[in-house]
């Protein structure tokens, strides 16, 4: 089964770059098990999202990105889980 973790964070207003930045250098908390892939984007409104990809059941304990600092977010980061469906 795969599972998706999104991480999504709001920097604190002209400060996206950085947020960008920190999030590409957070390494996950060690773990048995390693991200099948990870990738990070942005959007508007200095908006940063991180999607990690997994092979493991929905209620796995996985590692998670921190939460940044907070002078850099301008409000808590928001985290959804979801599985795969399948194509189609």
């Amino acid at each position: 089964m795969s599972v998706a973790l999104m991480w999504e964070a709001r920097a604190t207003e002209g400060r996206g770059g950085e947020l960008v930045a920190w999030a590409r250098t957070q390494e996950l908390p060690r773990s048995s098990a390693s991200p099948l892939r990870r990738e990070t984007f942005r959007a508007p409104q200095d908006r940063v999202l991180v999607i990690t990809w997994w092979d493991a059941p929905y209620d796995a304990d996985l590692p998670e990105l921190p939460e940044p600092p907070a002078d850099l977010a301008s409000r808590p980061v928001h985290r959804w889980r979801f599985e795969s469906v399948g194509e189609g």
